[in-house]
């Protein structure tokens, strides 16, 4: 694979320089943009969508509220298992990033100096975006939109080839669907025995009452007058 990275008719390398490409054409401070978004800010943003998924579910509630919570659970459990699949993987394949192999590129982020097949980033995000896709399919599609944005930006950095990222985006799939039905066969039974405990219930559903604004004071201040009621209709 280093071998037909060195070959300027690749068409993985042509498609690097075309993307990257766009960032010397852009001002430095789009560049910078696009250096955080893709270094720290889409992995934020992917996981504030799972939290945003996860409180959406336990409000909701209805039946299938344990499954769903246990769906997103697994979303950053899958995450993490493809990254240490991943480990192996590059250190077999040994592919040197593109810097490394290829002058003229503009590298937007310094010090990576592992390997570069395949992409943690990559990995990560469509992980995280299947998994949230088998929990709820708008989030999953918002998610797995994220993910691909997340590829982009890793070749437009220029510490990636386009099929460093292709390599992680089937990587992360394969792991949360694969891996899936044993995962939920697992954690629905967890998540549904945590929907029935008094203290953990919320993690799975909303408690009535206090989180809808509704105070229990007038329930009991109604129970009273009725029975005060009663009491003056028994002395009449």
């Amino acid at each position: 694979m280093a071998v037909l990275a060195e070959s300027g008719s690749n068409p993985d390398v042509g498609l690097l320089y075309d993307i990257n490409g766009l960032a010397g054409d852009a001002p430095h401070w789009f560049d910078r943009a696009m250096a955080f978004v893709g270094e720290y800010g889409l992995l934020t943003g992917m996981v504030l969508v799972v939290l945003w998924c996860w409180w959406s579910v336990r409000r909701r509630g209805g039946e299938d509220a344990a499954s769903s919570v246990a769906a997103l659970v697994w979303a950053p459990l899958a995450a993490a298992i493809a990254v240490l699949v991943n480990i192996p993987i590059r250190g077999f394949v040994g592919r040197p990033r593109p810097f490394v192999d290829h002058q003229g590129l503009d590298v937007l982020v310094s010090g990576k100096t592992d390997f570069s097949f395949v992409s943690d980033h990559a990995t990560i995000t469509m992980a995280l975006g299947v998994g949230l896709f088998v929990a709820n399919r708008r989030f999953g599609i918002a998610g797995i939109g994220l993910a691909l944005l997340e590829g982009f930006c890793r070749v437009y950095m220029g510490v990636h080839y386009p099929t460093d990222v292709i390599g992680g985006f089937a990587l992360g799939t394969a792991v949360a669907l694969l891996l899936s039905p044993a995962a939920m066969a697992l954690l629905t039974p967890l998540m549904r025995a945590v929907e029935r405990s008094p203290r953990a219930g919320w993690i799975v559903r909303r408690r009535a009452g206090a989180e809808d604004g509704q105070a229990l004071v007038p329930s009991a201040r109604t129970s009273v007058e009725k029975v005060e009621n009663e009491e003056r209709d028994l002395a009449a």
